[in-house]
C-alpha cells in the first residue's frame, strides 16, 4: 500500500507539472508554506486587515503625527480656547495664513544677471576688462506732477539727499510749481517747471542715466518717455495711491477697456514700478507686466497722525454711539484676507473674556468695555461670522461690533483706547495698520512675529505676546486696563511708540532705492560709479528730513489722485465722442469715386518719379580728363583745409580730443529740435 500511494502521488505531480510548466520552478519556503497549508482567501483578508490596523495604531504615536494632532486640537484645549469654539473646525478655518506667500518678483536678480552678461560680453569683445574714466557723476531726473506739500515730497527729498551723498547728480522736473520748490533748492537740487504745450515736453532725457517718476498724476510726462529716442532710458515709477486700482474695476464694468489698456501701456513703459507696501501690487494686479517691486516705508502715516487726532478728537465717539468714558478696544488684523482670520479673531476674543467677569451680574452693556473688530469689507458676510463667534463665546449683546476696513479706518482708530493685532500671519514688513495706530498714540498689543519684533520692543513701545501662548494676552490686557481705565504705564508706552514710528523703516527705504538704482542703471564708461550705500552717514538713514518741512507739518493735504482721474476720464470720454462724431461726418461725405481717383493719381506720380530716377541713372555724365579730375580733388582738399577739417590721423598727431556727433532720432526730440542743434556731441577723453 505504501508503494501504491507513493506511485499515485508521483503520477499526479507529474501530470500537474506537464499542464503547468511554470510550477517546475523551485519554490521558496514561504510559497511552499502557503501552497501546502492551503490558506484560503478569507484568511488572507483577515491578515491584511490586522496588518493595516497595527500600522495605523503605531502611526498615531509617531512624532510627526503628534505635532499634527496638537495643531488640530488647538481649539480643544480648555485652557486655551474652550469648547464653544469647536464649531470653527467645521468652517475649515484652522490655518493661520501659512499658505500665503508674499514675494515680489525677483527683479534685482534679473537685472544682476543682465549686467553680468553685459560685462562678460564687453570684456570678451575687446579682450580686456572694462575701464571707467570717471569723467562725470551719474545723472538722475526726478519728475513730479506738482511741487505741493505732501508726504511723497518728504519721501523723495529724503531719498534724494542720500543719493547725492553717495555720488548721484539730481535734477527735479515738475509739471506745476509749488511751495516745495524752495525745499529742493535749499538742498542744492536745481528745479525746472516744465512747459507742456499740446502734450509736447522739450527736454532731452538722453542727458540722464535714469529717471524717477513720482505718483500717478505724472502720467502726462510718459508721452515723452514712450517715444524714441527715450524708450530705452531706465525709468522707476513710484506709486502710493490706491485710487486707480479701485477705479479700474469701474472702467472695466462700464466698458472703458481702451482706457484700461492705455494705463497698461504706461505701466509697461516703466522699468520698475515701486510700491511702498505689499498690498498695492496685489490691488494693481490688472496692470502687472512683471515689473512690480516693493520698497517698504513711507512717512505718510506719521504725517497724518497728529492732524487725524485733532480732526477726530471730539465727536467721533458720539457718531459711533459710544460714551466718552467707555474703554474701546480695536482688534485689527492683516490686510490680506485668508481663511484662518476668523479663528484668530475668535482666539483673541476668547482671551479678552476675563475682562467681562466682573460685569457678569450686570446686564447693562453700557458698563462693559467695547470691542471693535476692524476687518473685511462692507460687501462680505464677515459681520455674520463675528456675531456667531460672540454668541458662542457668550459675550453680552452689543459689546462686540464689526466695522469694515474699506471705511474711514483713521476715524475708528482715533477713538479707540487700545489696538490689538489679531493676526498670526508672518508678513514681509511691519503691518501698516499698526503704524496708523502708533501714529495716533495708541498702545498696541501684538504677537511677537519676526517683522513686528524687529521694529518694536516689548513693554518699551508696545506689548508683545507669543502666539503659541494666548494666556499672555489675557495677562497683558488685564494690566493695560486698570479699574476701567487705561493704566499710566500703557499711556507711557503709547507715547514712546508714537515717537518710534515717526521714523520707522527709513533705512529700508533709502537702502532699497540705492540698491535698485545700482542694479537698474547701466552706466557708461565715462560715469563714476556711486559709492556703496553702507558708506552713508547713519543720520541720513535713521530719520526722514522733517527739519526741511517744519513749516508745513501742521498743514493738511488731500489726495489729488481722484480729481486727476476724474479729469482724465472726462477728457477721454470727450475725445471718444469727437472721434465717433468725426467718423460719422466722414462716412456721410465720403465718396468712393473720389477715393479711387486719388488712388490712381498717386500711382501715376509714383511711376513717373521712378522712371525719371532710372533715366537719370542711365544718362552718361561727362567726367572730363584725368587732369580735370585731379584738379577737382586738390580743390576739395584745399576747401577742407580752409574749413579746418582734419582726419583721425591728424587729430592723433596733434593730440586734440575726438568728438563723435550723434544725430537725434525719434519723435520725442521734435519739440526742441527747432531750438537746439540737430545732433548731440559725445566727447571721448583718453
Amino acid at each position: 500500500m505504501g508503494s501504491l500511494e507513493s506511485g499515485i502521488s508521483l503520477k499526479r505531480a507529474g501530470s500537474r507539472n506537464e499542464r503547468n510548466p511554470f510550477l517546475n520552478r523551485p519554490r521558496s519556503r514561504f510559497s511552499r508554506f502557503l501552497l501546502f497549508k492551503k490558506l484560503d482567501y478569507l484568511q488572507w483578508i483577515c491578515t491584511v486587515v490586522v496588518f493595516l490596523f497595527f500600522v495605523v495604531f503605531f502611526q498615531m504615536y509617531l512624532p510627526g503625527s503628534v505635532m499634527d494632532k496638537s495643531q488640530d486640537s488647538f481649539l480643544e484645549d480648555k485652557d486655551l480656547v474652550y469648547g464653544e469654539l469647536r464649531y470653527l473646525k467645521e468652517m475649515g478655518g484652522l490655518d493661520f495664513g501659512e499658505d500665503i506667500r508674499l514675494e515680489p518678483r525677483k527683479l534685482l536678480e534679473k537685472f544682476q544677471r543682465e549686467n553680468k552678461v553685459l560685462n562678460l560680453e564687453s570684456s570678451s569683445g575687446f579682450n580686456r576688462s572694462q575701464h571707467r574714466f570717471q569723467y562725470r557723476k551719474p545723472q538722475l531726473a526726478l519728475v513730479f506732477a506738482d511741487l505741493l506739500v505732501d508726504p511723497q515730497q518728504l519721501l523723495m527729498v529724503t531719498i534724494a539727499t542720500a543719493l547725492r551723498e553717495i555720488g548721484y547728480a539730481i535734477q527735479v522736473y515738475s509739471l506745476e510749481d509749488g511751495p516745495v520748490h524752495n525745499v529742493w533748492q535749499s538742498i542744492g537740487v536745481p528745479v525746472s517747471v516744465l512747459q507742456v504745450n499740446s502734450n509736447e515736453i522739450g527736454v532731452d532725457w538722453l542727458n540722464y542715466d535714469g529717471i524717477l517718476v513720482s505718483s500717478l498724476e505724472a502720467k502726462g510726462v510718459f508721452s515723452s518717455f514712450m517715444q524714441e529716442p527715450f524708450k530705452s532710458i531706465p525709468l522707476i515709477w513710484t506709486i502710493h495711491e490706491r485710487t486707480l486700482a479701485v477705479r479700474s474695476r469701474q472702467f472695466t464694468s462700464s466698458g472703458q477697456i481702451e482706457l484700461v489698456n492705455n494705463w497698461k501701456k504706461v505701466f509697461s513703459r516703466a522699468t520698475v514700478v515701486v510700491f511702498p507696501n505689499y498690498a498695492l501690487p496685489m490691488i494693481y494686479s490688472a496692470f502687472d507686466t512683471g515689473n512690480y517691486y516693493v520698497i517698504p516705508g513711507s512717512p505718510a502715516e506719521a504725517w497724518k497722525g497728529e492732524n487725524a487726532m485733532n480732526l477726530y478728537k471730539d465727536n467721533q465717539r458720539v457718531k459711533m454711539g459710544y460714551g466718552p468714558d467707555e474703554v474701546l478696544i480695536a482688534i485689527v488684523g492683516s490686510q490680506f484676507m485668508y481663511r484662518g482670520l476668523w479663528l484668530e479673531h475668535a482666539i483673541v476674543l476668547q482671551a479678552l473674556l476675563p475682562l467681562f467677569t466682573d460685569f457678569s451680574s450686570d446686564t447693562n452693556s453700557n458698563s462693559h468695555p467695547k470691542i471693535i473688530i476692524l476687518s473685511g469689507d462692507s460687501t462680505s458676510n464677515y459681520s455674520m461670522a463675528v456675531e456667531r463667534i460672540t454668541h458662542n463665546l457668550k459675550y453680552p449683546s452689543g459689546v462686540v461690533k464689526h466695522v469694515a476696513v474699506d471705511g474711514d479706518v483713521d476715524s475708528v482708530l482715533s477713538m479707540t483706547d487700545i489696538v490689538i493685532y489679531g493676526s498670526f500671519l508672518e508678513e514681509p514688513s511691519f503691518p501698516e495698520i499698526l503704524i496708523k495706530a502708533m501714529c495716533l498714540g495708541k498702545p498696541i498689543i501684538a504677537p511677537d512675529l519676526s517683522n513686528i519684533r524687529k521694529y518694536v520692543d516689548d513693554r518699551v513701545n508696545s506689548y508683545l505676546f507669543p502666539k503659541e501662548n494666548i494666556k499672555v494676552l489675557t495677562q497683558i490686557i488685564l494690566q493695560v486696563i486698570s479699574k476701567g481705565k487705561l493704566s499710566p504705564l500703557a499711556r507711557n508706552i503709547a507715547s514712546i511708540g508714537s515717537g518710534t514710528v515717526k521714523n520707522l523703516m527709513v533705512r529700508e527705504t533709502v537702502e532699497g532705492y540705492a540698491l535698485l538704482l545700482e542694479n537698474v542703471l547701466k552706466l557708461p564708461s565715462e560715469v563714476a560709479p556711486p559709492k556703496a550705500v553702507m558708506e552713508l552717514p547713519s543720520k541720513l538713514k535713521e530719520e526722514w528730513q522733517w527739519n526741511l518741512f517744519e513749516g508745513f507739518l501742521n498743514s493738511t493735504f488731500e489726495d489729488r489722485s481722484s480729481k486727476f482721474l476724474n479729469k482724465l476720464e472726462e477728457q477721454w470720454n470727450h475725445s471718444q465722442k469727437e472721434r465717433s462724431g468725426s467718423l460719422l461726418d466722414t462716412n456721410d461725405s465720403f465718396s468712393y469715386e473720389i477715393w479711387e481717383e486719388e488712388k490712381k493719381m498717386q500711382i501715376i506720380n509714383i511711376k513717373r518719379r521712378r522712371e525719371e530716377q532710372e533715366l537719370k541713372d542711365r544718362t552718361d555724365q561727362p567726367r572730363g580728363t584725368w587732369e580735370d579730375v585731379y584738379r577737382s580733388a586738390k580743390r576739395a582738399d584745399r576747401l577742407r583745409n580752409d574749413l579746418h577739417e582734419r582726419d583721425e590721423r591728424e587729430l592723433e598727431r596733434t593730440g586734440q580730443p575726438l568728438c563723435i556727433y550723434e544725430p537725434y532720432f525719434g519723435e520725442g526730440t521734435w519739440p526742441f529740435l527747432h531750438h537746439n542743434s540737430l545732433y548731440r556731441g559725445i566727447g571721448l577723453v583718453s
